[in-house]
């Protein structure tokens, strides 16, 4: 079964300003350090707001949550309006949340300004969208592999530095930062950065993306709270079992448009095309081998290796029993800046090779190498500098290599008219990964002490799950079909939406 996109002409992009790069590398940053420069904040929040942990973190779940869904409906809505207007938009959106997270008086305007925050991560999947527009695949793949470099932050020094600022002047002082930050951005997206015709024709399904968007909220609630909740409460089971139903309901609808010939640019001149519900992403593109094994790689190494490198890692190298007995600063300092720093190398190698030998070989060994790197870690976890050393080699193939790959793989396998979609969605499947693997992990290191296990063998269950993860991942992986020479999306070198077969 083939399903193919009628040709259309574009016209020839504008010229690209020389500063476009760093126009978007400041725009993304303004996200960024929302995400990363926080986290040792967090009990400052809760003090200076007089709130209690729980919401603190519910304002972190989210934070990550809307993160996801932004990812999905603001970059299929930059199909059909242009990626500046909605970069403008979230832009918009960040110096809002950051200004009322600043300055708010209670943990409710908090909340309000963290959801906002969370929405303008689709930042990331609309810079990544535009710099395909504009550059040629080569250049594509330099600047994608630096701004999955800002994706991790700086390097790990950001929290290192939320912590001194949380410590000395208060939490408020990073969110101001970040405002001067996102309005610098949102100027330089402004002037730098050209305005591109859409690609996609028809209207934005709006009853798809909040069935998604729904679905996928059900979802990270559930896998993030069911720790909290129990597994088994009515209410982690209604959050997932009702998001699962939402996400059911999105394919049929999804099914019922693409069937309508939605989403295949025909009569793209004529006003019924204008008028038609397209798609928010063609369910046989969706079920194709340019999409499926995508998103559940993506999926699968972030459960892996994000749940290890965000949760299992820090409490096991603390841990004075079972691990190392580091203090906080020092198990980051030994364990986390270390692959933080490392990936912002990783990335711009494959960046650098994504368009020379394909993003799907690249893709692979990012697999291959973060497999290989925590199948060492697994048995000599008792050994400090092994452990050291296996992470390291973690942080150039997942938080380098991997990362920048699977986000160019999205760019380059989707439909032109699609792309915002497909990219989106691997944007979203980040944060699916992210939640699966740290609730996993969690539920994991908290069912083994409630059973009585102590030492080393507590943490067990949690590193060997983070490998299995990790393993299947590459299994995945292999499944992703190859992009055939030629339909690489790039602005310098095809005209034509690639062909999608199943």
């Amino acid at each position: 079964m083939s399903l193919r996109y009628r040709e259309r002409t574009r016209p020839a992009p504008p010229a690209t300003p020389r500063l476009l790069l760093p126009a978007l590398v400041l725009a993304v940053l303004g996200y960024q350090i929302n995400a990363t420069m926080l986290s040792p904040a967090l009990p400052d929040i809760a003090r200076r707001l007089d709130t209690s942990s729980s919401l603190v973190g519910l304002s972190q779940t989210l934070f990550f949550l809307l993160a996801a869904v932004g990812q999905v409906t603001l970059a299929r809505l930059s199909d059909y309006r242009g990626r500046k207007p909605v970069m403008l938009l979230c832009g918009v959106l960040l110096i809002i949340g950051n200004l009322a997270c600043a300055l708010a008086p209670d943990i409710s305007v908090y909340l309000a300004g963290r959801i906002l925050q969370g929405v303008s991560a689709a930042m990331f999947s609309l810079s990544f969208l535009t710099l395909n527009d504009l550059l040629s695949p080569a250049a594509f793949g330099r600047a994608a592999g630096i701004i999955s470099a800002v994706n991790g932050g700086f390097a790990g020094i950001d929290a290192i530095v939320g912590g001194q600022l949380a410590d000395t002047v208060g939490f408020r002082a990073i969110f101001l930062g970040g405002l001067v930050l996102s309005v610098v951005g949102t100027l330089a997206v402004a002037r730098y950065v050209p305005a591109v015709p859409p690609k996609a024709t028809g209207t934005m399904d709006w009853l798809g993306a909040g069935l998604l968007a729904l679905g996928l909220s059900g979802v990270l609630i559930g896998l993030a709270q069911g720790a909290g909740w129990g597994w088994t409460s009515p209410a982690t089971l209604g959050c997932v079992l009702g998001g699962l139903a939402a996400l059911a309901a999105f394919v049929l609808v999804q099914r019922s448009r693409s069937a309508g010939g939605a989403g295949n640019g025909a009569d793209s001149g004529t006003g019924a095309a204008r008028a038609r519900i397209t798609p928010v992403i063609d369910i046989r593109l969706l079920a194709s081998r340019r999409a499926w094994p995508l998103l559940l790689t993506v999926t699968l190494t972030l459960a892996g290796a994000f749940g290890a490198l965000a949760l299992t890692i820090p409490l096991f190298t603390q841990d004075p029993l079972a691990g190392y007995g580091l203090s906080a600063t020092r198990s980051a300092l030994l364990y986390s800046t270390p692959a933080a720093a490392i990936g912002v190398i990783g990335a711009p190698l494959a960046g650098y090779f994504g368009p020379r030998i394909g993003w799907r070989r690249v893709a692979l060994i990012g697999s291959a190498g973060s497999l290989l790197a925590f199948a060492v870690a697994v048995p000599f976890r008792s050994e400090p500098w092994v452990l050291f050393g296996a992470l390291a080699v973690l942080g150039l193939t997942y938080n380098g290599i991997s990362i920048t790959a699977l986000n160019g793989l999205a760019v380059v396998s989707a439909p032109k008219d699609q792309q915002g979609a497909l990219t989106g969605l691997t944007g979203a499947c980040f944060g699916v990964g992210a939640s699966l693997g740290t609730a996993l992990a969690s539920g994991l290191i908290t069912s083994a002490g409630t059973d009585g296990v102590t030492g080393a063998a507590a943490y067990t269950g949690a590193f060997v799950a983070a490998l299995a993860l990790l393993a299947l991942a590459m299994a995945s992986a292999l499944a992703i079909r190859r992009v055939p020479e030629g339909e690489e999306a790039g602005a310098a070198r095809t005209e034509r939406a690639p062909a999608v077969h199943m």
